[in-house]
């Protein structure tokens, strides 16, 4: 299987924003988030990963040539506010059919590779698949140099993982 990460351009927003519709529908059963009145999601600052200077990036995770998931990551706000940052993933999705094929993994593991710094990568304690998910590649990715830290700012059912990738 052929994966690739690919930068998401402007002109390609509205296809991300259609996937996070699903990674939100599918994170609702944690979050216990509600549907606006369109029957939508939203998500507030979605625009801002393709304003000048910004300081966020979104991938496509893509497997034979077909859309398969997103990263999204930014390095101007962090939920660990005592910890020297660089990089905070907090949207990651890998849709069903990709799963435990190894497309979650190379993604994550490229998108270390390629951004080099101290990371935060967020989870909720409820999703135990990515806990597990997130435990195994972070884990082997740092050698188990890595800290599992309560979220400061979305409380006791978030964690934060927190290393250096140099």
């Amino acid at each position: 299987m052929k994966i690739e990460i690919v930068p998401v351009a402007r002109d390609e927003k509205e296809i991300l924003r259609n996937l996070m519709e699903k990674y939100d529908y599918e994170m609702s059963q944690y979050s216990g988030d509600d549907v606006n009145k369109l029957g939508l999601y939203g998500f507030d600052y979605f625009d801002n990963f393709w304003q000048e200077g910004a300081k966020r990036w979104a991938f496509f995770i893509k497997a034979d040539d077909k859309l398969a998931g997103f990263a999204m990551f930014i390095s101007d706000y962090f939920y660990l506010k005592n910890k020297k940052s660089d990089y905070m993933m907090n949207d990651f999705f890998v849709m069903y059919k990709y799963r435990g094929l190894g497309v979650g993994k190379f993604a994550v593991n490229y998108l270390f590779n390629k951004f080099k710094g101290a990371w935060q990568v967020n989870t909720v304690d409820k999703n135990i698949t990515s806990v597990k998910f997130l435990t195994n590649v972070i884990g082997n990715h740092t050698d188990g140099k890595y800290e599992l830290l309560p979220n400061d700012e979305l409380g006791e059912d978030c964690r934060v993982f927190y290393f250096r990738m140099i």
